[in-house]
């Protein structure tokens, strides 16, 4: 059965003495000028934000059960940032509401907490971001609840390992195409669609710093990996076609086909000889 949107809970509260992002109630962010490269202090910074993301995420993580709404597993997630003093970064972005975003069977991303009750044998995705000391950590995975069929369980564990194929290709001196070239490659075998329109993003101060990185392979994607670089790689890879759809509330993507999609994220600097993963708990 296809998900339609449930009720929204009013806005969570983020304590005053908690900094806030700057595009936090503005249209839009400042777009980011600064350089992709970071320093030795911001990348230490953002592994302090990336371990809380990841800490929220997880015992958001640890409800997941048939009957839980995904409007509670963003209130664990948004009391865990907020008592480790950060600020839940998708929480204003854009206008986003909610803190997190859960995104369930068929949505690709984006989608929005709401009285949605998850059931037995579906996906849900979270994805998580916390900043603090002006930066942020941005990670997301895929969830198993209750009895899941065979075909999202492998398409699950599958788009965990292209995100590991794909961190262990990042090297400094390639191209960032590299990282969609191994994950498109990966995915082919199975015959599964890669989303195209939504892509990894240079990540620090700015939430997304205007570097993009393609989950597929791409001619564009030139910019030369260099030490030092922070960016997200997040695979969404589909049971059928990659074509999708908006909901009204102009946030929840979904599979046009309405076939299950899984995801994966994880923050990263690239070092000399490869790359770290920041967003470990």
């Amino acid at each position: 059965m296809a998900l339609v949107p449930g009720i929204q809970s009013p806005t969570r509260k983020v304590p005053a003495h908690i900094a806030r992002p700057e595009y936090v109630g503005r249209p839009a962010p400042t777009p980011y000028t600064g350089p992709e490269v970071q320093s030795a202090e911001t990348i230490e910074k953002m592994r302090i934000a990336s371990r809380i993301a990841a800490r929220a995420m997880a015992e958001a993580a640890k409800l997941i059960a048939p009957g839980v709404t995904t409007d509670e597993l963003d209130a664990v997630a948004h009391e865990y940032m907020c008592d480790h003093d950060a600020y839940p970064s998708d929480l204003g972005y854009r206008g986003f509401p909610k803190s997190i975003c859960t995104s369930v069977n068929e949505v690709i991303c984006h989608g929005i907490p709401d009285s949605t009750v998850l059931q037995d044998g579906d996906i849900v995705n979270i994805d998580a971001t916390a900043y603090i000391h002006g930066v942020h950590g941005d990670l997301n995975a895929t969830y198993l609840c209750g009895d899941v069929d065979e075909e999202s369980r492998l398409l699950v564990e599958r788009t965990r390992e292209s995100l590991n194929r794909a961190i262990k290709a990042v090297k400094p001196g390639r191209q960032v195409n590299v990282i969609g070239r191994v994950i498109e490659s990966y995915a082919k075998r199975f015959g599964y669609g890669v989303v195209r329109d939504f892509t990894g993003h240079g990540i620090n101060t700015s939430f997304h710093s205007g570097l993009i990185i393609p989950h597929y392979d791409s001619e564009r994607a030139t910019e030369v990996i260099k030490p030092g670089m922070t960016f997200t790689i997040e695979p969404m890879l589909t049971l059928g076609t990659y074509d999708y759809e908006i909901w009204e509330d102009g946030w929840t993507v979904v599979t046009k086909d309405r076939r299950r999609t899984a995801q994966f994220e994880h923050t990263l600097v690239v070092t000399a000889d490869g790359a770290e993963v920041l967003t470990l708990p």
